[in-house]
């Protein structure tokens, strides 16, 4: 069988795989992108029906297109931004071969490049661009054993409130994914619980700019690295309903029972963690420091803003928060599903390379490896804040084939260079 060779390989065809696959075109790099199933396959296949992308078509999109046909304040539905991404592949003539799965990267010894061993036959690359994104391997806790009797699935598995059995529902994690879906089943006439551990929950907008827009003029965008304490921080922010901030006190309104971080399950009882209360207070914080900032930038600019002194009405903490529910019986609650929005872990398993550290992470520069023609994209926090969001990415992956193309040089030098000398 004959062996495949080119210059650098993408693995991944989702936003990060099509930004390389631009920027290495610019660079005149040969290249060809491995997507094991189709593009923006995660988009698609991995998300609730009813999911928007939680920032506005303005700014959740690569610079070289727009959403067409929408307005740019609209948040967009999950098909239609892989259909987008679809489409930018196709204007800037990516070269993606889909339907192949990456098995194995390995370093020949003695040699430069890589030997990638694929569902399709190998291939042998002189440097491999990892764009398998952040959102690998689904996390469920081994809390609940299967034979309770409990429906348990991951938030990347949930599609809609029909999936699930009649009952009452837990939803443990109240980051973005978990608050979305708790209240799309509250609003579909399930009991729901919901259980919110440390987070953040910002506005959606205020004085008539989106958040989005908050966190670009503000800098915090280009933040090169979170603040202490803040690495793991769950975000609570949705563009469902045209966008709308997410308040827990009124999800107690409407219905949803709020509980503390789940901890423990012993005798067919859940168990919860009695920081709620402070839980929902940092969230509040948060929130309130956002519109204080940028009620100091409006100040500072003469910015035409309106004001907008309603958005720091808080009301008082719901009985549950008071009150908190510390256990709850399963059975007795009627809860017949658990959705796990618990977030994911990375696998890379398949690199046979020593660039990880001891927690899995790959040891990288904004996205340059440790081992030299291995290089990263999608990675959260990569270069910035914003490097695992579609604009993000595209920036971070501009830097990453500008560094494979200076390298290209240099070995085009020595070359050059040798053949001289000969």
């Amino acid at each position: 069988m004959s062996i495949e060779r080119i210059d650098t390989l993408v693995v991944g065809a989702g936003q990060a795989g099509i930004a390389a696959s631009e920027h290495l075109r610019n660079n005149r790099v040969p290249h060809l992108v491995l997507e094991r199933k189709r593009i923006a396959e995660r988009w698609r296949s991995e998300r609730w029906d009813s999911l928007v992308a939680n920032g506005p078509a303005w700014h959740d999109r690569f610079p070289g297109m727009e959403f067409p046909d929408a307005d740019p304040d609209a948040f967009i539905a999950k098909e239609k931004v892989a259909d987008y991404l679809a489409a930018y592949a196709k204007m800037i003539d990516a070269p993606i071969r889909c339907g192949v799965e990456v098995k194995e990267v390995e370093r020949p010894a003695g040699r430069s490049g890589f030997r990638v061993t694929t569902s399709d036959g190998v291939i042998e690359a002189g440097n491999v661009i990892v764009a398998t994104g952040p959102f690998q391997k689904p996390v469920i806790p081994t809390l609940v054993p299967e034979d309770t009797g409990v429906m348990q699935i991951h938030s990347s598995a949930y599609r809609n409130p029909q999936q699930l059995p009649d009952g009452a529902v837990l939803v443990v994690g109240a980051g973005s994914s978990g608050s979305q879906i708790a209240d799309e089943l509250r609003r579909a006439g399930k009991k729901v619980y919901l259980s919110v551990g440390p987070h953040d929950r910002p506005p959606r907008a205020y004085r008539k700019r989106d958040y989005c827009w908050w966190l670009g003029v503000l800098g915090k965008w280009d933040i090169a690295a979170p603040l202490p304490g803040t690495e793991h921080v769950t975000i609570a922010v949705s563009g469902a309903r045209g966008g709308e901030t997410v308040d827990f006190r009124r999800f107690a309104a409407e219905g949803i029972t709020l509980v503390g971080r789940t901890e423990s399950f012993e005798n067919g009882a859940l168990t919860f963690a009695n920081d709620l209360a402070a839980n929902i207070a940092r969230g509040d914080a948060n929130y309130l420091s956002v519109l204080d900032e940028a009620d100091a930038y409006v100040a500072r600019y003469g910015l035409d803003l309106p004001e907008e002194p309603e958005a720091r009405e808080i009301g008082p903490d719901p009985d549950c928060v008071t009150n908190p529910i510390l256990s709850l019986d399963l059975s007795e609650a009627n809860i017949t599903a658990i959705v796990w929005a618990t977030g994911f872990v990375s696998d890379y398993s398949w690199l046979k390379l020593d660039l990880l550290d001891e927690k899995g992470r790959p040891r990288h520069q904004r996205g340059v490896s440790v081992e030299p023609g291995i290089y990263f994209l999608g990675l959260p926090w990569q270069s910035r804040r914003g490097s695992s969001f579609i604009w993000g990415v595209w920036h971070d992956a501009k830097h990453v084939a500008d560094h494979i193309a200076t390298q290209r040089s240099y070995l085009e030098y020595h070359a050059a260079a040798s053949r001289r000398a000969g």
